[in-house]
């Protein structure tokens, strides 16, 4: 019988969020580059093509991304990465948008990874899990879960993972093109009423979330618990 949240079924229109652990438990992040290397692919799967082309002018071997972009079917909400994991929160724009994001993404991080410390093998541990958030308050929690996720290990080693989040695009200190932060933020403002939807966002992921872990919890969106 298959193990939970791994059968996806996925339809147009639908958020997801998808999760991976690396084998045995393994460390997948070893360094900054690996970060950054797994965030550029992201990066070159979601940016337009429009700016993958202009990347490609320096860089031939880019333009392969322009035949293989995706940022017409899949839309990247939150991300965050941790020393044996990572959490992505995607809607899928096209019925095999997120299937195929996640079968390019893990096999270009995988070669990567093993090219550089001299490794075979698999990577991670069996296939991602992905698990559906069927409405807008799951999705404000999951937010708030996955953004709180790499401020708990913050500072604890070599990587600061609070680097490689989304939260800091919520925040306004960063921006990108290949990350979609308006659907959760439009929520605090026209929802909420807030006149200041940053400052709502920020003071609601940084208290207490329990809450947050209970309602996802009883959905079974805390991934977490079908890998450990």
């Amino acid at each position: 019988m298959p193990s939970k949240n791994t059968v996806k079924n996925y339809f147009a229109g639908g958020y997801y969020h998808i999760y991976n652990r690396g084998v045995e438990k393994r460390n997948i992040f070893l360094d900054d580059q690996d970060c950054k290397t797994f965030l550029y692919y992201i990066k070159l799967y979601l940016s337009s093509p429009e700016t993958i082309s202009s990347l490609s002018i320096s860089n031939i071997r880019l333009s392969r991304f322009v035949q293989l972009n995706l940022s017409h079917d899949v839309d990247l909400l939150c991300f965050a990465l941790m020393p044996n994991h990572f959490h992505l929160f995607l809607k899928n724009k096209t019925t095999n948008g997120v299937r195929i994001l996640m079968q390019r993404l893990i096999t270009a991080y995988v070669m990567y990874f093993n090219a550089k410390y001299d490794r075979i093998g698999a990577l991670f541990q069996g296939r991602y899990k992905a698990s559906c958030v069927l409405n807008d308050p799951y999705a404000i929690h999951l937010s708030r879960y996955i953004h709180s996720n790499a401020m708990r290990i913050n500072n604890k080693g070599a990587i600061n993972f609070s680097d490689y989040s989304s939260y800091s695009y919520y925040l306004n200190k960063n921006k990108s093109e290949w990350l979609n932060t308006t659907a959760i933020m439009s929520y605090f403002k026209e929802t909420y009423g807030a006149s200041d939807p940053v400052y709502s966002y920020k003071k609601f992921v940084e208290s207490d979330i329990s809450d947050s872990q209970l309602l996802l919890e009883s959905s079974d969106l805390l991934l977490e618990n079908n890998c450990i």
